[in-house]
């Protein structure tokens, strides 16, 4: 039995940036991983170890011997290796590739074929080769990489150690103007002394002797066990987003949490701001007590245990007063031109590129506000959808929708656009709802997040979404399958989950159509028309088909079975979905849409004929009872889709007795024509909901 020992390989370097560390690391393991596995070396779990100074891979048990290696090589075919009898270049090439003379090439298939077998290798003489592959992989996760000293090699950061071991034996690699050693290096401040490691497995715990937390995974469950501690003491609960938490797990190698205070005035300020600049600029945790209010406190994580903490704390506090204050001017300056006064917000506007074709970001605004009134908020308001109230609203929110684009606290934080307007229409006077609306127009900004909470802000995201998509695609702009720069598919997926979700019964082909013929250039004809509803077709089939939305996943057939019956409003489509989704549910569904299959067949061949049905001319039992059955089904109202489908579960009986008691196509033309009249009924009935012909069955 081949023998085993465990390997273990660390690049040590300076500082890593943040966002390198784990990719770097898991390209280390899947580099080193992949390659023993190439080469037929078994070998056991590998783990990745990272932090800020170091990436390791250490694997369980690799068989320290390579197997035996069956090579087997295929070469051109035979007609084009020999000719006149002798070989031909590409009949040389391949036996040079091969290291052999031509005499030793056979044939297999029709094809010149080589097969030898190769002793395996000690493993320990193959990592040299697979780390440079793996090196060579890792390069190509960094754009931009470093030279140092006198060498030509480049990392992300100068490496200042290489670690190799498998078993108690050194790997001999030489990379970086370096050679693999036994030795690695503890935490900076608090171990900066060597280690020397016997083996691999004392890795992880000899580097936590000397406070370096080496387990990604664990390390990461302690930062945000520590940081809901901190939070509990100050009375709180931590705000702890998955990305910053990733973050500062690859900022720090032995994590110590430290809390700070947030100076009392900075609270004028809308926590949304203080959150941003205290989260994105330096890396630090809000809080926030029992009501949802933001705590004048932060919390953070220092890489080291410091003999007086409050000298950290100090620094902190340091660092991010000055943001804060930064964030508080240009509060205030805002609020010095109210959205009341519009006039000097138009004017910025006006002088901001939307894009060059379709004008300035206020002709946008313009055109959103035509939208949200006229397209939107008044069909609504006919169909009783909304009240004037919200009319009204929308079409205030409308006009201060964009307002905040050119204020300067968007400016400096763009990620707060809508949120901001939202603040400065409320100060300026606005009604909550409209507030409200302005605030979250941008939503839902990707899948999973939530839609406007309100009628108001509902109308005016589908104004700007519905603008941005039918404006790109009217000057051939549109989506290609790698580029999407105006982030048209989230925006068409937007427009149908406010649609659905809000329950708003608009039609998705007028509306597009409206929003197209405001558009100030390009082609505004049927054809771009019927690209967008496509296009937005194609999101909704890509958004609900493999779905659990209704409990089990809706398959294709469900999708096409309603988007057969061209409808365009997704309201009603999604209706209807739902549907037949619980229809097929039903022990009867497969046998109808087999039997509609046939029915369908059975007319396409017959063409024209008579659409009225005559009880008179019946002459069979199944057919009085078939007849019977789809005037039961006809009786119940048109919008209940579900007992439409729950009565036509009940045709099933009917139907097959008609299939196997009747001739449709009789000898009597009258006969003939009023038997296929009634399964024109009955294709009618089952197309009514949804094609039911396109289930399987």
């Amino acid at each position: 039995m081949n023998p085993t020992a465990p390997l273990l390989i660390e690049i040590g370097c300076e500082d890593l940036p943040a966002r390198y560390v784990m990719p770097l690391a898991d390209a280390l393991s899947a580099g080193v991983t992949g390659g023993l596995a190439k080469r037929g070396i078994a070998l056991g779990a590998a783990r990745t170890l990272a932090t800020p100074r170091r990436i390791a891979v250490l694997v369980d048990g690799v068989a320290v011997q390579q197997p035996d290696q069956a090579i087997e090589l295929v070469g051109p075919a035979t007609t084009a290796a020999l000719k006149d009898g002798q070989p031909t270049p590409a009949a040389l090439g391949f036996a040079k590739k091969c290291g052999v003379d031509f005499s030793q090439i056979g044939e297999k298939n029709g094809k010149l074929h080589f097969a030898r077998h190769e002793k395996g290798k000690p493993t320990a003489a193959l990592l040299a080769e697979i780390f440079e592959e793996t090196l060579e992989s890792m390069d190509e996760l960094v754009p931009k990489r470093m030279r140092w000293g006198s060498g030509e090699e480049t990392f992300v950061r100068p490496v200042q150690w290489l670690l190799a071991l498998l078993g108690p034996d050194v790997v001999p690699l030489r990379r970086f103007g370096l050679e693999s050693g036994r030795v690695s290096y503890g935490h900076r401040f608090h171990a900066p002394a060597a280690i020397t490691l016997a083996e691999p497995s004392a890795y992880v715990e000899n580097l936590r002797k000397a406070r370096v937390w080496a387990e990604v995974a664990t390390r990461k469950a302690e930062i945000e066990r520590q940081i809901k501690a901190e939070a509990a003491k100050i009375g709180g609960t931590a705000r702890i987003d998955a990305g910053l938490l990733d973050e500062v797990t690859a900022l720090v190698e032995w994590p110590v949490v430290i809390s700070g205070r947030i100076e009392a005035r900075f609270l004028e300020l809308p926590p949304e701001v203080i959150v941003v600049t205290v989260e994105t600029n330096q890396r630090y945790f809000t809080v926030f007590d029992a009501a949802g209010q933001l705590l004048p406190a932060f919390i953070t994580i220092a890489n080291i245990e410091s003999k007086d903490p409050a000298q950290i704390v100090q620094g902190n506090e340091r660092v991010v007063r000055p943001r804060l204050t930064d964030a508080l001017f240009f509060w205030q300056q805002d609020l010095k031109l109210p959205f009341s006064n519009a006039a000097p917000y138009l004017e910025k506007l006006a002088s901001a590129t939307f894009q060059k074709d379709l004008g300035t970001v206020a002709h946008k605004a313009a055109r959103i506000q035509t939208l949200s009134t006229f397209l939107l908020a008044e069909k609504l308001l006919e169909k009783g959808a909304i009240g004037a109230a919200e009319l009204d609203g929308a079409t205030r929110a409308a006009a201060r929708a964009k307002f905040d684009l050119v204020t300067k606290m968007v400016y400096e934080f763009p990620e707060l656009q809508g949120l901001m307007g939202g603040y400065y229409a409320a100060k300026a006077g606005e009604s909550a709802a409209v507030a409200k609306a302005v605030a979250e127009h941008y939503l839902p900004t990707q899948a999973g997040t939530a839609i406007p909470s309100n009628a108001e802000g509902r109308i005016v995201a589908l104004a700007d979404k519905l603008d941005t998509l039918t404006g790109i695609f009217a000057i051939g702009q549109k989506p290609t399958a790698s580029k999407d720069p105006y982030a048209l598919r989230r925006s068409a997926l937007g427009i149908l989950r406010i649609l659905i979700e809000g329950a708003l019964p608009l039609d998705l082909r007028d509306i597009l159509n409206g929003a197209l013929q405001e558009q100030p250039a390009g082609k505004r004809d049927e054809a771009t028309l019927k690209e967008l509803l496509t296009f937005v077709q194609e999101r909704h089939r890509a958004w609900r088909v493999g779905s659990t939305a209704f409990g089990a996943p809706i398959s294709v057939e469900m999708f096409e079975a309603v988007a057969a019956l061209g409808i365009t409003q997704p309201l009603d489509f999604e209706a209807r979905l739902r549907a037949i989704h619980n229809f097929w549910a039903l022990p009867e569904a497969a046998s109808l849409a087999a039997a509609h299959k046939r029915v369908r067949n059975v007319l396409k061949q017959a063409g024209d004929g008579g659409s009225d049905v005559d009880a008179a001319k019946f002459e069979n039992d199944a057919e009085s009872g078939l007849h019977a059955a789809l005037n039961a089904v006809n009786a119940a109202p048109a919008s209940d889709y579900a007992e439409r489908l729950k009565q036509l579960a009940g045709l099933k009986a009917p139907v097959d007795a008609f299939f196997t008691g009747v001739m449709v196509m009789a000898d009597d033309a009258a006969v003939r024509a009023n038997r296929l009249a009634l399964l024109r009924q009955l294709d009618r009935v089952c197309r009514e909901v949804a094609d039911i012909s396109c289930l399987p069955g």
